[in-house]
């Protein structure tokens, strides 16, 4: 019998190896931001402990609440750029960097939770590796999405030339890599360094066909255009005047006449051309 992991154990080894690397940046960005608290001279004494005190606290309660966020099928983009946002507030309240954000479309396309997550870890990863240079004084992080591609960049006003080798891109490299993205890094010495980074949002397999699918109903394409946006059973049916259960029931007929499994495999149906024509997909 064959040593070798199945495929399946990989999978399950790389998840977990993940789940690993985006605990440990979440807790330098805890303690980073904690440092910075108390190394800050416009505080007090007494101040500067309650803020760390607090910043501690919502660590704490961040991570009771991971194993949730872990198994989101779907965020919102704006929600998940908001998640970045407030994970990095405390940091950048009192460290040395400014950071502007630049906030994705509020209606975009949602983000399977996979790549929300690595989303964030990347941007996470790329503050802290601007906090350790030490040469940049004001940073831009923006999100966009093309429908199929989640569109990052990060801009900062570091002297240092940086190029994709560089040791301190290593680790967002290889996220990258783990997503089938790509990422480009544009510097120019004195002025700073631009990272334009490309995920797309439905991997390679995730064309699903259904041969003789029935077509869709109003309300389901209705339905359907809304479950891609990320949100709830619930606020899909406060927006169509109709209960979560129909709603519900529509999204059920909706992965029966597709073929789909899960939502995420929903949005990526609403925005290719035949998505209210499941009967054009061949398997």
């Amino acid at each position: 019998m064959s040593d070798l992991p199945t495929p399946l154990e990989r999978a399950r080894s790389l998840s977990r190896d993940r789940a690993l690397t985006e605990q440990a940046d979440q807790h330098a960005i805890t303690l980073e931001s904690i440092l910075a608290v108390l190394r800050s001279g416009r505080l007090a004494d007494a101040a500067a402990r309650r803020e760390a005190t607090e910043i501690a606290s919502s660590a704490l309660i961040r991570a009771r609440s991971v194993h949730a966020q872990q198994e989101s099928v779907l965020e919102p983009v704006a929600e998940a750029f908001s998640r970045l946002r407030t994970e990095l507030r405390p940091l950048i309240r009192s460290g040395p960097l400014q950071v502007q954000f630049a906030e994705p479309p509020a209606r975009g396309r949602a983000l399977p939770g996979p790549v929300a997550r690595e989303a964030r870890a990347i941007s996470r990863t790329a503050v802290l590796s601007l906090m350790d240079r030490a040469d940049a004084a004001r940073a831009r992080i923006g999100w966009d999405c093309d429908g199929r591609n989640l569109l990052m960049e990060v801009r900062d006003d570091g002297g240092t030339a940086v190029t994709a080798d560089d040791d301190t891109l290593r680790p967002i490299v290889e996220r990258v890599v783990a997503l089938d993205g790509t990422m480009d890094v544009e510097t120019t010495p004195g002025w700073g360094t631009t990272l334009r980074i490309e995920i797309p949002l439905d991997p390679p397999s995730a064309a699903l066909t259904v041969e003789g699918a029935e077509e869709l109903t109003d309300r389901e394409k209705q339905v359907l255009r809304l479950v891609a946006t990320g949100i709830s059973n619930q606020r899909i049916g406060d927006q169509l005047g109709i209960t979560a259960n129909t709603v519900k029931y529509h999204v059920a007929n909706l992965l029966r006449k597709y073929g789909a499994r899960t939502r995420a495999e929903l949005a990526s149906i609403a925005h290719s051309d035949d998505a209210h024509h499941p009967s054009s997909r061949t398997r």
